[in-house]
């Protein structure tokens, strides 16, 4: 029999310190427990003062500790749920931030019923997500080493005949140049090793990303998601490694929503004003999409490319990527002939691919756990 949760314990937690504090099930105010080091066997030995493990349950909010504390608590018997914090309800005009009060707060709004837990994903999900985020990394280091050089060279008046940089034929260029003076050689050859480094770790970690899948239970969901157009190998494991099970959301608006790219709305009475989106959930999965409506931009057809990732694909997956097609390249010239701005053109039609997204997801067989 189900055990009654009778303890509703609310944590702030800190790479040093966890705070703690407590509310009955009832109406009675929470209370303050205290703050102990951050430490694993202390705080289950605070929790055992409260009740058995399946009598508590505890929440925290996510960040940068990760899932460790709850992986920890679960394995005791603890019902642990992480919270995500751009949705925590918060008063109007409460301009005042303590940890102390942090946790009373998440204590209290735990037992009202008013907090939304976060996916956990396991150990292997969370390894493949912390690839993609390093290979995000590199790309970003990469672009800054290449502003970096771009801008010594736009200091010395030096400037590329060629059509497009970071081409083969630019890395040629830049191999030959010479400022002549000793010291503004070695600035030059310190920026472009930098560069070249950059692209040797960003390489480095494409190739173990793209072998990272085989094997992996969310396989099919990521070959499936190369049908879509703008979605290659590493936007399909970086989409599905931070959204995580797909199929855990039982309609499409639920996951655009999840990904922050439905309006915001403020109504009141008869009165309807939608804003801009939300921005709520995952930030790294939203800019995944918003970068592949980029491509929408074009005629709709299927490359080579498209045709080789597509062979192995069942039919259904095939349809729903080509509607995909039709409809978006559609939906973003029409706004785009409207005059609207394209920034806003691709985020509308990075909502409707997170639609197709789902759709693909459930027709590859991927199923809720």
């Amino acid at each position: 029999m189900e055990q009654v949760i009778k303890v509703y314990v609310g944590l702030d937690v800190h790479k040093d310190s966890i705070a703690i504090a407590v509310a009955e099930a009832g109406r009675s105010p929470g209370r303050l427990i205290g703050q102990i080091a951050h430490d694993v066997p202390k705080l289950l030995k605070a929790l055992a003062r409260l009740g058995a493990p399946d009598t508590v349950h505890v929440v925290y909010e996510a960040g940068p500790t990760g899932y460790g504390l709850q992986r920890a608590l679960s394995a005791k018997g603890y019902r642990c749920e992480v919270i995500a914090p751009s949705l925590i309800p918060r008063r109007a005009g409460d301009r005042v931030k303590t940890d102390r009060r942090d946790c009373l707060r998440l204590a209290e709004l735990s037992r009202a019923g008013e907090l939304r837990a976060v996916w956990i994903p396991d150990r292997g999900d969370e390894a493949i997500r912390d690839l993609s985020r390093a290979r995000e990394d590199a790309v970003n280091a990469r672009t800054q080493a290449r502003h970096q050089l771009k801008a010594f060279l736009l200091r010395h008046e030096v400037r590329y005949g060629g059509k497009t940089a970071w081409t083969k034929s630019f890395y040629r260029w830049l191999g030959e140049l010479n400022f002549g003076d000793a010291s503004s050689q070695v600035a030059f050859t310190e920026y472009h090793l930098a560069v070249q480094a950059a692209d040797q770790r960003l390489q480095r970690l494409t190739k173990a990303l793209s072998a990272s899948v085989a094997g992996w239970r969310f396989e099919s969901v990521v070959q499936a998601l190369q049908a879509l157009r703008g979605i290659d190998v590493v936007s399909a494991i970086g989409l599905v490694a931070e959204i995580g099970d797909i199929a855990r959301f039982d309609h499409p608006r639920k996951l655009m929503a999840y990904l922050g790219l439905v309006p915001s709305e403020q109504s009141s009475g008869d009165r309807v004003r939608k804003g801009s989106i939300t921005k709520t959930g995952n930030a790294h999965a939203r800019r995944l999409l918003t970068e592949a409506a980029w491509n929408y931009r074009f005629t709709p057809r299927i490359g080579r490319a498209a045709q080789a990732r597509q062979e192995s694909l069942a039919e259904p997956i095939k349809s729903i990527a080509w509607k995909a097609q039709l409809r978006l390249a559609g939906r973003y010239a029409r706004l785009n002939g409207r005059g609207v701005h394209h920034n806003k053109v691709c985020v509308a039609v990075a909502r409707e691919l997170a639609g197709f997204v789902w759709a693909i997801a459930q027709a590859s067989g991927a199923q809720p756990r």
